[in-house]
């Protein structure tokens, strides 16, 4: 007979697969008449955008582009230095075992090295090498039993687990546009060197919409017609809404940002600007904590009990914690006396992670690329690294945990000293993310299968082994945990230890005197 359950639904997010893939996106490109030949490359930056992601059973197809700008070196003594920008196709097919269209996907890209090779005077080769950070959900809803109806002849062992339970998950599309200003007396004939990164991200919850709030910070390099090489920094806010059915102020959420397609081009309307537009797909995923009560375990003293147990993942413990990390170290820069530095690029990287306890430490170092430019106009770059420390504090999770982290550096300032020192100081913010994989073990489908065998009243010994518990050793022998505790006088019912004498009241099996019972001795 089928016993009566009582169930409680939740959804969860599971996190099907991640993968880091190295992909290589490569092209050659021709040097318009209009511009100088080629004598050497100088530096090379680019953005990469994907505009289309589609997952098809076991494979994610990925379509977008690598928008690159290549400083290069001419053999021309009037324009030493020119620029060209290209737009390089990237379209890959990633094999991905157990993923299919219903499913979800986030994709984060870093450009790790763009490489351009002179291959003469009027070609040059470009390789970008481009790290994706893939991330496969699925959604699911199912239903835990957490009580059961008439259950007075049936005993239950609960468990009660705190869960991140899925509330929803939204999308939408950003279009950020501004006009990027450069210095009154510039009048910009190319741009050299374009970076643009997302940072700054937050987030505000009402009723049913979630306010995602970013900013699109924009570097760019550029040349004058007096051939001079200056720079801007401009920050672009990305604003927007996603509808989520159901989410609260106490939720959490997380966010993913993914850069589509981008315009940049100097403005035809206003002097001294740069018109940028970048389309900007923004997803989230809202989560409630939940406590949840689930039945682990169930025996009856006098029926015969059957079930099947089933096993569910999910996460839990999700939680962000962000911290500032100052740097300020000096360097000695043979290079630069003579010379002023236009640029510096700043790339951290983390090379250890380490748990010990509860604290996650981190050895990592900042690789940084300096842009010099002497009087001669003849630029140069030269590459130094600052290691550095940092560590969290006052994590649970211990090894099971799952540790993503982003850097974003906030501020930077360089001061060039006497001899070729420069000070450098860096602010660092750390975002680390945490969340523990957990198996939820349930039971399903609970049906009696008829009495056991008449039954008289006894009582044995019992010596306790090894991992058992009192849930255990009732149920082994059709006793009841309360009725052992009130035997043998136990305050707690969590402190039984190997070698341990209880007495076990129980119903003994048919053909078995009450005599014969008692003097069994179960070691």
């Amino acid at each position: 007979m089928v016993v009566n359950t009582i169930k409680e639904n939740l959804r969860i997010n599971k996190k099907v697969a991640t993968r880091k893939e190295i992909i290589v996106v490569e092209g050659d490109v021709i040097v318009p008449d209009a511009k100088p030949d080629v004598l050497n490359v100088i530096c090379t930056s680019g953005v990469a955008c994907i505009y289309k992601k589609e997952i098809i059973d076991e494979k994610i197809k990925i379509e977008g582009s690598v928008d690159t700008y290549i400083m290069y070196m001419t053999d021309d003594s009037k324009e030493r230095t020119r620029g060209i920008n290209t737009s390089l196709d990237l379209s890959e097919i990633i094999n991905i075992p157990n993923i299919s269209n219903e499913m979800k996907s986030s994709i984060c890209t870093n450009i790790k090295e763009i490489e351009a090779k002179v291959i003469n005077e009027r070609k040059i080769s470009v390789k970008a090498t481009i790290e994706l950070t893939i991330e496969i959900f699925s959604e699911e809803e199912i239903s835990i039993v957490n009580s059961l109806e008439d259950t007075d002849e049936i005993k239950m062992l609960q468990e009660q687990l705190s869960v991140n339970s899925l509330v929803g998950s939204g999308e939408t599309k950003i279009y950020a546009k501004d006009n990027i200003s450069i210095d009154n007396i510039d009048n910009l004939v190319e741009i050299l060197k374009l970076e643009v990164g997302i940072g700054n991200k937050d987030i505000k919850i009402s009723y049913n919409k979630v306010l995602t709030k970013a900013e699109a910070e924009v570097k760019m390099v550029y040349l004058t017609e007096d051939n001079r090489i200056n720079k801007t920094i401009a920050t672009i806010p990305i604003i927007g809404f996603i509808d989520i059915q159901n989410v609260t102020e106490g939720n959490l959420c997380d966010t993913n940002y993914e850069i589509r397609n981008m315009i940049v081009k100097p403005n035809s309307v206003e002097e001294h600007s740069v018109y940028i537009e970048m389309e900007i797909s923004v997803s989230a995923i809202a989560y409630e904590v939940k406590a949840i009560n689930m039945i682990q375990d169930v025996y009856s003293p006098s029926e015969n009990i059957e079930f099947n147990k089933k096993t569910v993942k999910t996460i839990a413990e999700k939680r962000e914690i962000s911290g500032t990390k100052e740097i300020s170290e000096r360097l000695k820069i043979e290079e630069l006396q003579g010379r002023n530095i236009i640029d510096v690029d700043i790339i951290p990287n983390i090379m250890k992670q380490n748990i010990m306890g509860n604290k996650i430490t981190y050895n990592g170092e900042l690789a940084l690329t300096f842009m010099l430019m002497g009087e001669d106009l003849q630029v140069i770059q030269r590459r130094e690294t600052i290691p550095f420390d940092y560590s969290v504090e006052n994590i649970t999770g211990g090894d099971n945990l799952n540790i993503s982290t982003n850097i974003e550096i906030e501020n930077q300032d360089f001061i060039i000293q006497e001899g070729g020192e420069v000070i450098a100081n860096v602010q660092m913010k750390i975002h680390t993310m945490l969340d523990k994989n957990v198996n939820i073990n349930t039971i399903d489908e609970i049906q009696t299968n008829g009495e056991r065998e008449e039954q008289d009243y006894s009582i044995i010994m019992y010596i306790v082994k090894k991992d058992d518990t009192l849930w255990n050793i009732a149920k082994m022998f059709g006793s009841t945990v309360d009725d052992i505790v009130r035997v043998n006088g136990i305050e707690d019912e969590n402190s039984i230890f190997p070698g341990q004498k209880l007495f076990i009241p129980r119903y003994k099996r048919k053909g078995v005197s009450s005599n014969q019972a008692s003097m069994i001795n179960y070691a």
